[in-house]
């Protein structure tokens, strides 16, 4: 099992790891950016899970499962485009939730499960 931190505050004050590699596969912790707006935030959230899935030996190819999560679900049609190009051909099964997430200012979480890319052992 490896261990991924991507050295954000909430990791040491909770106690999580932003990634785990287990069994041939990558699961990443929610990841939420910084931002006003809704877009800006999805788009850091990404930057950050492909850095955590490079590091594991994976990338959005090879995700399987999403799950998005915002306080406003009416914000979320505004991100599409952006997944759409991170996920491009290779999209994943998804879900949407609406709820609180950790700090008001934050307008979306993502996190992602993907499989190891063959090349890295998976």
């Amino acid at each position: 099992m490896k261990r991924i931190s991507s050295g954000g505050a909430y990791e040491e004050k909770i106690g999580y790891s932003r990634a785990v590699v287990a069994g041939g596969m990558v699961y990443v912790s929610g990841c939420v950016g910084e931002g006003v707006e809704v877009t800006a935030q999805c788009a850091a959230a990404l930057v950050t899970i492909e850095r955590a899935l490079a590091e594991a030996g994976s990338d959005f190819a090879h995700v399987v499962r999403v799950t998005y999560m915002l306080p406003d679900a009416a914000e979320f049609e505004g991100c599409w485009p952006l997944l759409r190009a991170a996920f491009g051909t290779h999209p994943p099964a998804a879900t949407m939730i609406e709820c609180g997430l950790i700090d008001p200012k934050c307008r979306i979480e993502i996190e992602v499960t993907a499989m190891l890319r063959e090349d890295a052992g998976g």
